[in-house]
């Protein structure tokens, strides 16, 4: 409706505007070529407007005619980057579900279409990558390094394809200049850091997480737990060639993790090779309190040399008192009571855990019936538990039970892998630096002894 009035409010302005000038009083006298014409000045003044209305017109409809051309060749550009942009998205898709001919094809056609798009030869050396066409994808990525927009991008399709052909210096050659380029770049720091890792250049790998900008609560975390364990991992590294700087990184890592036992134990240590048992029980004793570890109480127990057993119980007793409620830390306590010859106190301590006992509770018992009353029949018995029992925690990790933490597995390699817990029923205990020797092996060492001395009378009998 408002449209429409303006419509007609305009209409009769105009209509108005025209009989006012078409109305003015007065001639124009013009003389061209012989003639001479005498318009009014409102004919005169229309004729004008007219004339350049017309004018307009007709230079508009030149224009475009002059630029037709233009304007075909700029739709015809138009469409070719639509048809390149198509087929560099149909070729990530066709990449994304494991097509690399299809997703090569596209990525060629996207090159064709798109001279100056680097998607598409990014695409291309990707394709050549997962078609394990080395050469090609080494030439594609080597091409777009020079290009600070796609150089990070083509060092780590490089640092790809050397990790699938397993030549560890060249990647680490390609992630390192990747780092160089991009200290803040995620995937390279990631990789860099395991690289580092795996080779055991913790002062390096630490550099490394030190300078990460984590971006949430999580990853802060994580980082401080990776600076605690390469602290961890350089002092027991240095514990016997540097001990001062090994204890230094103790301290930085117990800042780090105050709970993390495995830097405790090697901090101990040291104070214990020194002679300082006080420093080393004060620091035992303040991790016992936090962890309730087995392995503290172990190192607090025999923290002094030469203490005879009758002592190491002593400091059993001071450290974990009477009885545990926990088995692992009961198990130590009855073993120093072993130790001792203190058969009864050492029943009494793994009473509570008879009725499913693990396979060291079950060698404890074993130990506590031929020592208290030398009857072998239910020492046998425990040993034959001790086959099928619970296992006991370990550091567990990568399929591997070790007695001692380590920062690394030594089948893959990975970082942080090992927890202490209890190792799943079908692990397989594989032997290494640090290995603790099978409930069955020990059973064996126990048993063999026994069964040689019984075989002349099996052979007696049988004859």
């Amino acid at each position: 409706m408002i449209r429409l009035i303006t419509y007609i409010v305009l209409s009769l302005a105009i209509s108005l505007g025209a009989a006012w000038l078409i109305s003015l009083e007065g001639n124009l006298t013009i003389d061209f070529a012989g003639y001479r014409m005498q318009p009014s000045i409102g004919a005169t003044i229309l004729a004008l407007i007219a004339i350049i209305i017309i004018s307009i017109l007709l230079f508009v409809i030149f224009r475009k005619i002059i630029s037709t051309p233009k304007h075909l060749a700029k739709i015809a550009k138009e469409k070719k980057k639509d048809s390149g942009i198509k087929a560099l998205n149909e070729g990530y898709i066709a990449l994304l579900a494991g097509d690399g001919e299809k997703a090569r094809k596209l990525a060629k056609q996207a090159q064709e279409k798109l001279q100056q798009n680097s998607g598409a030869k990014l695409l291309e050396a990707r394709c050549d990558l997962l078609l394990g066409d080395m050469n090609n994808a080494r030439e594609n990525y080597r091409a777009l390094i020079s290009n600070p927009d796609t150089s990070l991008a083509a060092l780590h399709g490089l640092f790809e394809q050397a990790n699938a052909q397993k030549r560890e210096d060249v990647a680490l050659t390609f992630v390192s200049k990747a780092y160089q380029l991009d200290p803040s770049s995620a995937w390279a720091q990631s990789a860099l850091f395991g690289a580092m890792t795996k080779t055991q250049q913790w002062q390096k790998a630490l550099d490394v997480i030190t300078k990460s900008s984590p971006k949430n609560t999580q990853q802060r975390q994580e980082k401080t737990r990776k600076q605690a364990l390469l602290r961890t991992a350089i002092a027991q590294e240095l514990e016997n060639s540097d001990p001062n700087s090994a204890q230094n990184n103790v301290k930085l890592a117990l800042k780090l993790l105050p709970d993390f036992v495995p830097a405790a134990l090697i901090g101990a240590q040291i104070h214990i090779n020194r002679n300082e048992i006080r420093k080393a029980s004060s620091l035992l004793r303040r991790l016992f309190n936090i962890t309730k570890h087995p392995q503290i109480a172990q190192l607090y127990i025999g923290a002094q040399s030469g203490a005879s057993a009758i002592d190491q119980l002593k400091r059993a007793k001071e450290l974990i008192g009477e009885k545990s409620d926990d088995a692992q830390i009961a198990l130590v306590l009855a073993n120093a009571a072993i130790n001792a010859y203190e058969w009864s106190m050492a029943r009494n301590i793994l009473a509570p855990f008879i009725s499913n006992p693990s396979q060291n509770i079950c060698l404890a018992l074993a130990q506590i019936e031929e020592g208290q009353n030398a009857d072998e029949g239910k020492a046998r018995n425990w040993l034959a538990k001790a086959v099928h029992a619970p296992r006991d925690f370990a550091w567990v990790g990568d399929e591997i039970i070790s007695d001692a933490w380590e920062p690394i597995s030594p089948i893959s390699g990975n970082f942080d892998v090992f927890e202490w817990k209890t190792p799943p029923s079908a692990i397989v205990t594989k032997q290494f630096k640090g290995a603790t020797a099978s409930p069955k092996e020990q059973l064996e060492e126990k048993l063999l002894p026994s069964i040689s001395s019984d075989e002349p009378d099996k052979s007696a009998s049988s004859s």
